[in-house]
């Protein structure tokens, strides 16, 4: 468990890092990579996004390195501005910290962690990749979208959180 404002920011930098990896394989190539696929007739994803153009971000073709980046920092800002400082508070509000056994109280971190950060990148992701270049804005596309976001996303960062993610990062910051 970080105990200083550094070693926070450290934890947070780590998990953001690992998790905007997950995510952005998740999203391209188990949701949209068929999508990818049938629009090109290749049989690699990375081709088709190649072939393409891109990933599509506020309707301007960019390169994965690149949502890769804007990703990371859209999450490592969220993350330490609202995702950790809540879920801590969100968590002590039903456990008390030194009564509770740890593993327990981090379950719950993590838990309300997913329950903050899910929503707000799902958002953000849903203003991101809207289809610009297809129609024009309309606020209720924009909502179903990010419901839609939610409903693939939150699942997905749930069990990866929860089971690979946070044991992974804990693991090796308790090892440094």
């Amino acid at each position: 468990m970080p105990r200083n404002q550094f070693e926070r920011m450290m934890f947070a930098l780590f998990t953001v890092i690992v998790t905007v990896h997950a995510y952005v394989f998740y999203s391209l190539y188990v949701i949209n990579g068929n999508t990818f696929l049938s629009m090109t007739g290749e049989t690699h994803v990375i081709n088709a996004i190649n072939a393409i153009g891109g990933i599509s971000v506020l309707g301007h073709s960019m390169p994965i390195w690149a949502v890769v980046l804007i990703e990371f920092i859209l999450a490592y800002t969220l993350e330490i501005t609202m995702g950790s400082p809540c879920s801590f508070k969100l968590a002590c509000k039903v456990f008390n910290p030194r009564e509770t056994h740890p593993v327990l109280f981090e379950t719950a971190i993590i838990c309300a962690t997913v329950g903050l950060m899910c929503p707000a990148m799902s958002f953000i992701a849903a203003i991101l990749y809207y289809p610009y270049q297809y129609m024009d804005f309309n606020i209720f596309t924009l909502l179903a979208n990010w419901l839609k976001l939610i409903c693939y996303n939150f699942p997905f960062a749930f069990f990866s959180q929860l089971f690979f993610i946070q044991p992974l990062i804990r693991t090796v910051f308790n090892k440094s």
